[in-house]
């Protein structure tokens, strides 16, 4: 009787074992979990960045409004016939 108590409790002990700490166990598991969360968000802000460069691509194709901003900004480009003031701020 005591040998099959004690069987049984190291069966036991060695499913445990494996549950918690062998490959692919429990551990494993949540070290994966935290992985994929990891990637899930930095795919968010992945797509959230092409989104905004999509837009962007779309507007410069469509509308010269936004090439001409993009153009005022970037490379300081003014119109013909445009006075172009640049006003310095000093601060005391």
């Amino acid at each position: 009787m005591k040998a099959t108590l004690f069987i049984l409790l190291a069966l036991l002990f060695v499913l445990q074992f494996q549950f918690w700490v062998g490959n692919g166990g429990f551990i494993d598991a949540l070290k994966i979990k935290e992985r994929v969360e990891f990637h899930k968000n930095e795919n968010q802000k992945i797509l959230e960045r092409n989104l905004a460069l999509k837009a962007e691509v779309l507007d410069l194709k469509q509308g010269y409004d936004a090439i001409e901003e993009r153009s005022r900004q970037d490379l300081g480009l003014i119109k013909p016939g445009e006075t172009f003031f640049q006003i310095i701020d000093r601060k005391h």
